[in-house]
């Protein structure tokens, strides 16, 4: 995918929910990376985050997660994120990503998507980055080429 993919027709605005979803995740930048976490300031990782903005949004878990080890996808345990997230959101094929989506990325080709994020209005990633803390970044093309999923936030859950 090339710098294209961010480009929006004229017209093309992102739902008032992407707006709110990215909005939220905003004031999560900053909330330490903490694996198996979901509480904004205390400690989260990619998939607490967006169980965390999901919350917000729609007050209430959509779903709770078991335990899943560090090298859960090393291992190719199946599609666990890709499946939550096709139970959960609205997924969006062939299409730009809009502000407020949920990317899914998977590191290597035959490996199950294994990190997300939610995009912002410049088009940055946010996400729980380990080591660190949730942080907004911009999206190198090594990553678009690891998209494994492209979803919004439905309207209603």
């Amino acid at each position: 995918m090339t710098a294209a993919l961010w480009r929006r027709e004229a017209g093309e605005m992102p739902r008032e929910i992407g707006w709110r979803a990215a909005r939220i995740a905003g004031t999560w930048i900053g909330t330490p990376y903490r694996h198996q976490g979901g509480r904004k300031d205390v400690g989260c990782d990619c998939l607490g985050l967006v169980r965390g903005v999901w919350g917000e949004l729609y007050g209430r878990e959509a779903e709770r997660p078991g335990a899943y080890d560090v090298d859960w996808a090393v291992r190719g345990e199946g599609e666990l994120m890709l499946e939550a997230a096709r139970r959960h959101l609205d997924e969006r094929t062939g299409e730009a990503p809009l502000t407020g989506d949920v990317l899914l990325f998977r590191w290597r080709e035959r490996l199950p998507a294994s990190h997300c994020g939610i995009l912002d209005a410049e088009g940055r990633l946010v996400h729980a980055y380990e080591g660190s803390a949730v942080v907004s970044s911009a999206i190198p093309e090594a990553w678009m080429r690891r998209l494994a999923g492209l979803f919004r936030f439905p309207d209603t859950p």
